[in-house]
């Protein structure tokens, strides 16, 4: 816990951190203690690992409690007859209660531990109160990179939405150098292409078509965000492959893809 924190101190990230500790083969917590941590398999150190530890004021010696609670979910909202589940939240720090003196033996200062917080507030990416900006993405959580597989991650970069994939660069896994650094591309680069996919999807019968006056088939009209909408309703994975400029959509469960230039 004290080489966490003084690494933080130093500068170095989350992701680096925990890179260092995988690769030194230093057992995660619930590789340590695996009764206390049933729920998790102990396969190695996370960013959400090493997160949790530098936001945990009980290293500095002091009691808290109400971190997390217990809500209940339904177990599958497709067949409420299977009943709830209990599933652990984390509660904000507002709400946490630390007792008013030590309780056990510290392992990193109070000044240290406010410094580490610090740096963790200021390496959250935030909107400037004075200058709101209304932040939407609309592809968020269904574009995959093709050089690595990994979700790519929504970015805002010179007043437009983007997505990035630093291949590993953020997270907790060695990265390959082998691979370009990074994979970037803008949200409006993508859109105009995503009617063709969604067409090439859906079957003939299911299309909403427009026709002329004399009655022809045109084409689909679908806006963007009715495309974004269909695609994860109907759990399709769209895949950008940079060095091809192409976008490549595929419904789960199925072989049938469909592929676009999108240069």
């Amino acid at each position: 816990m004290r080489w966490i924190f003084a690494q933080r101190l130093a500068g170095h990230s989350v992701a680096r951190i925990a890179r260092a500790l995988n690769e030194a083969e230093v057992p995660c917590p619930s590789a340590a203690d695996p009764g206390r941590n049933t729920h998790r398999t102990g396969a190695g150190w996370t960013l959400g690992t090493v997160t949790t530890i530098l936001e945990n004021p009980r290293y500095t010696g002091r009691q808290v409690w109400n971190r997390q609670r217990t809500d209940t979910e339904l177990a599958d909202p497709a067949n409420v007859t299977l009943g709830h589940k209990p599933v652990q939240r984390w509660n904000l720090p507002d709400g946490w209660v630390i007792s008013s003196r030590p309780a056990h033996p510290a392992l990193v200062s109070e000044d240290d531990f406010v410094a580490a917080q610090d740096i963790n507030a200021a390496r959250r990416p935030r909107t400037p109160q004075d200058e709101p900006v209304m932040r939407r993405y609309l592809l968020a959580g269904l574009l995959a990179c093709k050089l690595c597989g990994r979700r790519m991650e929504s970015a805002w970069s010179n007043g437009r939405p983007a997505y990035r994939c630093r291949h590993g660069g953020t997270s907790a896994t060695a990265p390959d150098p082998s691979r370009p650094k990074n994979a970037y591309v803008r949200e409006d680069k993508l859109l105009p292409h995503l009617p063709a996919p969604h067409l090439l999807l859906t079957s003939p019968a299911t299309r909403a078509r427009r026709r002329t006056q004399a009655g022809a088939d045109v084409r689909s009209i679908v806006s963007p965000g009715g495309v974004a909408g269909y695609l994860r309703e109907h759990e399709i994975t769209l895949t950008w492959n940079p060095g091809a400029a192409a976008l490549q959509a595929r419904a789960t469960g199925t072989a049938k893809t469909v592929t676009v230039k999108a240069s």
